[in-house]
Order: structure tokens, then sequence, then C-alpha cells
């Protein structure tokens, strides 16, 4: 393979199986300048990046050990005084009498690290790091359990509400809507009013839907079931009528629960534009007779759906007792961006970092922007490392590079939402969404 990539480099598939390779065999430093290869194809690969931390994380552990081993002139592995030394001895002789080569084959990334172990740990200007969030455990200080044979689908999250920086409003909202009716079933019944129906999260793409969702889950102490639209739809007739059912009872069988539908509008799009498409109309159907009360039983299941059109969704669906209640998800706020960048940071080596500088600069930018400038100033941070041959941590100098390449996405999505909030609005649906828009001057 690793003469497929001298001819063509650019294989990314092949470049991901020879670091997988190396890793797997404990080479890791030999690893790190193809992961480099890699991201410089793809720097946003989760693969790659999960392979890079993995190798940097074993030399960094590794670092103390090898290191002893060789100021005490015994080559790691090898006891002292056997044909190793003596080839050891060799190789330095001839050191001696060879000029060195420019440039180095490789980057030594073990070396590298032990010479700056001292900056794995993040170090921002303004704050410390947080303990990590505790295991999810049950009332009776048990970890939490799943129904037999739906183990792996759910996950207890062990956030909430107060884990998202920022975005009051929307805090507000979901306790008003949601929460605040689940914590107070008497009152509530005595106002007449229940959290039964949906919850629909709509606004700009990469703004934090499913962090959201997943933090109501963490305040109920629900399981979190998220589901998207390739768990549902499938090319055989009937098929996905079925799956879209198992999805609700695995939900039921497993209350309380919250279930969150990524991208509900390919689900559910308006009938009334799928003349063409009978297969997409029945799917839209099942959806209506499984959050139907009089069809369904959904007690415990708290539906969240999440949409960048909520415009596009069929109206059957916008109805009391389906998803009736809708909550603006804008661009992050100040405070929020702060967090989100933080927790971009927070596993990798940085130094000097001011993250209400960074916050300050990058109104406009969405969650997926933010985390798009923390990859970004890391592959140049490498990238410098890699050149120098010495090791360097994140700093502001990165952030600066990685905001004059990365800019604002969301513009595209307030082009189309003006249209509906200037034409299509006639019944307020969308006032939060024309209020935020001026409040931005975004229209």
């Amino acid at each position: 393979m690793l003469r497929i990539l001298e001819t063509n480099p650019e294989l990314l598939p092949v470049r991901i199986r020879v670091i997988e390779l190396l890793a797997d065999r404990s080479r890791h430093a030999e690893a790190l300048p193809h992961c480099a290869a890699a991201l410089g194809i793809d720097p946003g690969n989760a693969v790659v990046l999960e392979l890079l931390q993995r190798c940097t994380a074993a030399l960094a552990a590794g670092a103390g050990t090898a290191q002893a081993k060789t100021q005490s002139g015994q080559i790691p592995g090898t006891p002292s005084g056997s044909v190793a030394d003596e080839t050891s001895a060799n190789e330095t002789s001839a050191e001696e009498t060879t000029p060195d080569p420019a440039p180095p084959a490789h980057f030594d990334w073990a070396a590298a690290e032990r010479e700056v172990g001292d900056i794995i740990a993040p170090a921002f200007v303004d704050e410390g790091e947080r303990a990590d969030a505790e295991l999810s455990l049950n009332e009776d200080g048990e970890p939490v359990a799943h129904a037999e044979g739906d183990v792996g689908l759910f996950e207890r999250p062990s956030v909430a509400l107060a884990d998202v920086g920022g975005m009051e409003n929307v805090k507000q909202q979901l306790e008003l809507s949601l929460l605040g009716p689940l914590r107070n079933p008497d009152l509530a019944k005595a106002f007449g009013t229940s959290a039964r129906g949906g919850l629909l999260l709509y606004g700009p793409p990469g703004c934090g839907k499913t962090f959201i969702a997943a933090a109501v889950a963490g305040e109920l102490g629900a399981n979190f079931y998220p589901i998207e639209i390739a768990d549902i739809l499938d090319i055989y007739t009937g098929s996905s009528e079925r799956n879209l059912h198992q999805v609700f009872e695995v939900a039921r069988r497993n209350a309380p629960c919250v279930l969150f539908i990524d991208e509900v509008d390919a689900l559910g799009h308006k009938r009334s534009q799928m003349s063409g498409s009978a297969t997409m109309r029945t799917v839209v159907n099942q959806l209506l007779t499984e959050m139907d009360s009089a069809t369904a039983d959904n007690d415990g299941v708290y539906l969240l759906g999440a949409t960048n059109h909520p415009w596009d969704i069929d109206v059957a669906l916008r109805r009391p007792g389906r998803f009736d209640r809708m909550i603006l998800v804008t661009l992050p706020d100040r405070e929020a961006r702060r967090a989100i960048l933080r927790h971009h940071l927070k596993d990798r080596p940085v130094s000097g970092i001011d993250l209400a500088a960074i916050a300050k600069r990058t109104d406009g930018f969405s969650g997926a922007d933010l985390a798009h400038v923390c990859t970004s100033a890391t592959q140049l941070a490498m990238a410098d490392s890699i050149r120098s041959g010495t090791v360097r941590p994140v700093t502001m100098r990165d952030i600066e590079g990685a905001l004059a390449q990365v800019k604002p996405s969301a513009g595209a999505w307030f082009e189309s939402a003006r249209n509906v909030v200037e034409f299509a609005n006639n019944d307020g649906t969308y006032d939060e969404l024309a209020k935020y828009m001026r409040e931005k001057k975004l229209r």
C-alpha cells in the first residue's frame, strides 16, 4: 500500500488504511505523517482525526518510559550489552563520517512530544478545565439499562440545558412549552395543558439543534433516541412505513424517551408537492398515524424534530397534537460561541487562547463554522510543527489564520428565509424569525 501511495498520494482510503495498520502495530510515530497527509486532503475527516488523537495519546503515554531507557543508554526492549548496542555504536560511527541529509526523511513525533509534554493540557487565558461529566445513573445509583433487544440504540445524555452556553431565549421557551408541564404535572392539569404532541426546533444549519435535543433528554433523565432519515427510508415498498412504526415502538418500550427526528422535513414533506411520489405520501401518512393520540399510546415519549426548512413540512404535521410548537434556534450568541469554541479546543494542545476575543469577532458564525475554525487552526499549527521540526501548541496566531480562511455559512439560509418571512407569513408563524432578522439586519 505504501508503494501505491508513492504513485497516488491522493488515495485517501488507502492512506487511512495505512494509518490504521501502523497504529494497530504500535508504530504511532510512523503513522503521524500519514495523518498529516490525509488531513491535507480532507481536513475535517472524522476517522483521520480520531486516529491522529489515538497516535498522539499513545506517544505521549509512552514518552516517559522511552526517554528513561534512552537516557540510560539502552535501546527500548533490548538488554544492555546486546548485539543491538554494537549496532547502535556502528550507526553512530557512520553518522560521524556521513554528512547530514537535508531535510530529514520524516518528522520525529515521539521526540517532539517528549520536548513539549507540558503543553498537552489545554490552556486558555481566562478559565480552567471543567470536571469530566459523570456517568448517567438511575435513581438507585446504578448504570442505566435499556429494554432487551434495544441496547445500543439509546444513550442517557450527561448534558443538561445548563451545559448549553447562551441561548437563554431557547432555554426559556423549552422550559415553558415542554419541561415545565413535565416537572409540574398537577399544575399543568389544573391549567388544562400538557406536554403531549411534538416540538419542532428550526433554524439555520449547524446551530446545535441536536445538542439541544440531547440536553432536553438529559434534563428529563430520559433515554435519547436520535433518528436520521436513513434509518427509516427504504427502497422497497412498505419497508419505510414498517421502519417508522418500529422506531416508535422502540421508543414506547423505553419510555421515558426523547425521540429526536433530524431533518424531519425530508420525512414529512408537503404531500401536495409529492404528486409523483406515492411512496413518500404513505410515509407521511404513517408518521401522522404514529403521532396521533387516537391510534397510538405515546405516554412518556417526547417527540422532538429538527429542520432547516419548516415551511416545507406538511400542514397536517403542524396541527395540534403533532408538531404544534416551534422554537427558533438561531445563530449562537456571544456566550454560546465562547462555549462552543471551548468545547472544540479543550482536548487539543493550545496556549494563550482568548476565547472572549474570538467570540467577539465571530458574530454570524454557526456552531459548525466555529468547529471548522478550531479544526483549521489546529491543522495550521500541525503543519507548522512539521515544517519546523518542533511541535508547538495552537495559538491565537493560528486562530487568526483560520478566521481568514473560514467565513460564515448561514447566509444562503437567511436568503431563503427572507422570502418566507416577507411573502408567506400571513398567519404569523414566523414572526419570531422576522423579528430576529430585523434585529440582525438580515432583511
